[in-house]
């Protein structure tokens, strides 16, 4: 077996040629990036952080009561966010928000339309799934690295590696929806005369939106995982104190951080439940 080993394939060689030349030659694209994501970073900082903390609260219990038509889901949002301020780590729940709230914007607004792409042509999506299944099975500190290398330390490497991890999510629910859609349906609008692009939003989007929208649900949920890895590389939010309990074995610490993104988790998933469900119907 010494022969195997001693001709080793330079894969690792091989990535790190290509993310020096990376550096070195497409520096003002990653710049470019690492700026447009940074200032969507900031605004949905200044949008969260600006107002006092209780105008926040009671919008946020507003909008819950206006979603679910439920008071006691509008409660449990206002005792949340309640406690979630009287244990101190308001200003890191605003930061992991807009860290999860950036990413999930990224992630639909490129892996809505690849879904698209890949319902409507099937050796697309066959070339897709491979890397799909890569970029939610490699581990994530392995792509930590050149995120850093190439945009620095800070929240834009954080929300790149999240992308990453969650973006598969959203392409593979899209694609599923779209291409499951009754081909009933899409016979009764050709009959009328409708084009490619008007069947596209007038039929299949709408009876995809329950998939799409559960492909977001997913998305949040799994860049809220991401949050105690993005503080590795500099990001702010919940996931510094996390790796501070840690480092420390302080439980008490651990136990309160850990609370307060169960129940980011908890609110996040209730308000967008609620839409998919109104899709259904």
């Amino acid at each position: 077996m010494e022969w195997l080993t001693e001709n080793k394939l330079p894969i690792g060689a091989g990535a790190k040629a290509l993310v020096d030349w990376l550096t070195d030659n497409a520096y003002w694209l990653f710049d470019g990036i690492s700026l447009t994501l940074q200032a969507m970073i900031d605004g949905i900082l200044w949008l969260l952080q600006t107002p006092p903390a209780l105008v926040i609260v009671l919008l946020a219990t507003g909008l819950a009561y206006l979603v679910q038509r439920k008071l006691s889901f509008a409660l449990f949002v206002l005792a949340s966010l309640l406690l979630i301020i009287n244990q101190g780590y308001w200003e890191e729940t605003t930061e992991t928000l807009s860290l999860v709230i950036g990413a999930s914007l990224v992630c639909m607004i490129v892996g809505v339309p690849l879904g698209v792409a890949a319902a409507h042509r099937p050796k697309l999506f066959a070339a897709m799934r491979p890397v799909l299944d890569l970029m939610q099975t490699i581990p994530t500190f392995v792509y930590l690295i050149p995120a850093l290398i190439l945009f620095g330390l800070g929240m834009v490497p954080g929300l790149i590696a999240t992308v990453i991890f969650a973006i598969p999510a959203p392409i593979r629910l899209t694609q599923l929806g779209v291409s499951s859609t009754p081909t009933q349906l899409l016979e009764a609008g050709e009959a009328f005369g409708a084009t490619r692009r008007q069947l596209l939003w007038k039929v299949e989007l709408p009876y995809a939106l329950p998939q799409i929208m559960a492909g977001l649900t997913q998305t949040i949920m799994l860049s809220l995982s991401m949050v105690v890895i993005a503080a590795l590389v500099g990001a702010d939010g919940l996931g510094v104190p996390t790796l501070r309990a840690l480092n420390t074995v302080n439980i008490a610490k651990g136990f309160e951080v850990g609370i307060a993104i169960v129940l980011i988790a908890i609110i996040l998933d209730r308000f967008f439940r609620t839409n998919t469900a109104g899709g259904q119907n």
